[in-house]
């Protein structure tokens, strides 16, 4: 089976877009971490894995290739909704893939819309408001959605990204009344709608979930439920009051803490659970990582989701907040790597063998 990895392209080089337009979602190409995910399928065993760039040569190249099937870690390379722009062109070119769904990605990886998802399953997110500096300046004041949402509260409030990673251009505002100049900051940061939402002061936690099929030791099994894996504390630093983006400060074993059964049963029960009624409710396909935070009175409040959680390999002290608690289960990265194009290409089969004669037509001829 040939594989293709594919990554970010990069705008900026001549032939990869016809026209460049603002990016809604800060760019970065993650092509290290497509090399990583691409070594681990070599070593589990497949001998024709291509590293691709995702731009306006990747129809040719795949066709080129001859390429069954794809595995999608690229946030797109511009403009609107990047992260739905690499799933939509491969539903187009028939090829099936790792990764999520045109139209689930958007909502995951679009915050507001997300939380609102969140909210109908009567599943708790900090409250919130949104705003487009096309509708003119935020005036907080006058504003009468953001009194009715935030009536009788003067702050804290974080102002960040509708569309984000890596906490990047997320604001802690102290005071309401200074608000209206950071919405306008972040909004030419993005160009796209800006959120308003309560600062909560808690704990930081997250929780990654995927779909039954998994591997031990590169043996398949396949589970009754979705897979919920690596429950971890964030450790904020003394003068963090969000986590830090790891552009500025790469994740490291010393800024997380995996939670631990022995200690925080309850706690890790209620993450699991949360993590499987978005995983159920929202019908996801595959991998995805929740943020929550702690409230005063105890609860768990979603934070955002990211249907693109950092597949970096382990390596030191550097680790991803996924991979994190792996070995609890008796699992290492290549295991993971193994699960996620298991589990996807057996979800494939199941429900949408119309997208996948040929693969059927390779695995005959074995």
């Amino acid at each position: 089976m040939n594989i293709a990895v594919i990554y970010g392209g990069d705008k900026c080089i001549p032939g990869n877009v016809i026209y460049e337009t603002p990016n809604t979602r800060p760019w970065k190409s993650y092509e290290a971490v497509a090399r990583d995910i691409a070594g681990a399928l070599e070593r589990v065993g497949f001998r024709s894995v291509h590293v691709l760039p995702d731009d306006m040569s990747l129809g040719d190249e795949l066709r080129k290739r001859a390429i069954h099937f794809a595995w999608l870690n690229t946030g797109g390379i511009q403009g609107y909704n990047p992260m739905a722009h690499g799933p939509a062109m491969l539903e187009m070119f028939g090829v099936p893939y790792v990764g999520h769904d045109p139209l689930t990605t958007s909502i995951l990886d679009n915050k507001p819309l997300f939380k609102r998802e969140a909210e109908s399953l009567g599943l708790k997110t900090s409250p919130f408001i949104t705003w487009h500096l096309a509708r003119g300046p935020f005036e907080p004041e006058r504003n009468t959605h953001f009194k009715n949402v935030f009536a009788g509260y003067d702050g804290p409030l974080v102002v960040k990204p509708a569309s984000g990673r890596a906490s990047l251009h997320v604001h802690v505002v102290d005071d309401w009344k200074d608000t209206s100049a950071v919405v306008e900051q972040v909004f030419h940061a993005t160009q796209n709608h800006v959120i308003i939402e309560r600062f909560l002061p808690g704990r930081e936690f997250c929780v990654a979930i995927g779909g039954p099929v998994t591997a031990r030791n590169r043996e398949l099994q396949v589970g009754c439920k979705p897979f919920a894996f690596s429950p971890t504390e964030r450790v904020l630093e003394s003068d963090e009051r969000i986590f830090t983006s790891m552009d500025q400060k790469p994740i490291s074993t010393s800024r997380l803490r995996l939670l631990t059964r022995d200690t925080e049963p309850e706690l890790i029960a209620r993450l699991e659970e949360i993590a499987l009624e978005v995983y159920l409710g929202l019908n996801l396909e595959t991998l995805t990582r929740l943020d929550l935070r702690m409230a005063e009175d105890g609860e768990l409040y979603i934070l955002e989701a990211n249907p693109k959680p950092d597949l970096k390999m382990p390596k030191g002290d550097k680790i991803s907040l996924v991979c994190a608690g792996l070995a609890e289960h008796g699992m290492d990265y290549d295991d993971l790597v193994l699960s996620l194009l298991a589990d996807r290409i057996d979800l494939l089969f199941c429900q949408r063998r119309g997208t996948v004669h040929h693969l059927q037509t390779l695995f005959e001829q074995q």
